[in-house]
């Protein structure tokens, strides 16, 4: 009998792009982030837009809870190699493109502050951005990306093939969805993705994906509701109107 078994499993994994190389600030912004939302023992793929020192930012993310486990091919890739660290090849180059319009949902908080004048009483309030909606007018083009890192995404018309939408949060398409959806981005398993004619390439929510050939066919080109079930298996239920 052999002593070796392959098996599958689907790995949720998070991408973190650095523009900056000041390690302080990287971990203030990351601190921050990972206070909102549970990202800790996340494993991480790294990118960036300016040159790193490689096992220093490994070092810092092991810090912060965070597991690296490969740099995307770019300015970090000698020196990934050089250590013997995995590499991934870099993504066909998409536009990054801007929302017709955000909106940020604010909470007032609270926050008791002792006082040297008023020890009793002091009290300030703050308001603090807890999610962003953004929402695009316009059909998402071929090699366009539309990205919201913390909260939903409302298109009022579709997406084409060659295009991808990406939301940590929710995704309602209202047009035919023919590109690649990604809902729960960092792994809000909770996200769900909505569209009026599902004929896309891939959807995905926090990690788990189909591709096109494994979509239900009697879901295609219909109203369609996804969600994660509790064994976070991909769910497609039909919208009725």
């Amino acid at each position: 009998m052999a002593d070796i078994r392959i098996t599958g499993r689907m790995v949720n994994f998070t991408r973190i792009t650095f523009d900056t190389n000041d390690h302080n600030v990287i971990r203030q912004q990351l601190s921050a982030m990972m206070s909102e939302t549970s990202y800790q023992g996340a494993l991480v793929i790294l990118d960036t837009t300016v040159e790193q020192e490689l096992i220093a930012l490994i070092q810092l993310l092991v810090s912060l809870d965070l597991q690296p486990m490969a740099v995307v091919d770019g300015l970090m890739g000698d020196e990934a190699r050089s250590i013997q660290f995995p590499v991934l090849p870099a993504d066909r180059p998409l536009q990054r493109i801007k929302a017709t319009k955000e909106q940020a949902l604010e909470q007032k908080v609270q926050d008791a502050k002792n006082s040297e004048a008023n020890p009793v009483d002091a009290t300030a309030t703050i308001a603090k951005i807890k999610h962003l909606t953004s929402y695009h007018n316009e059909i998402l083009r071929t090699g366009q990306c539309l990205v919201q890192d913390h909260g939903d995404i409302i298109l009022n018309a579709g997406i084409n093939s060659g295009s991808e939408v990406i939301a940590s949060g929710n995704i309602h398409i209202y047009g035919s969805a023919r590109g690649r959806v990604i809902a729960g981005a960092g792994g809000n398993f909770a996200a769900r993705i909505f569209c009026h004619s599902l004929e896309a390439e891939l959807v995905s929510i926090a990690g788990t994906y189909c591709v096109a050939d494994d979509i239900p066919q009697h879901m295609t080109k219909k109203p369609v509701h996804i969600y994660l079930n509790d064994n976070q298996e991909l769910v497609f239920e039909a919208l009725e109107f």
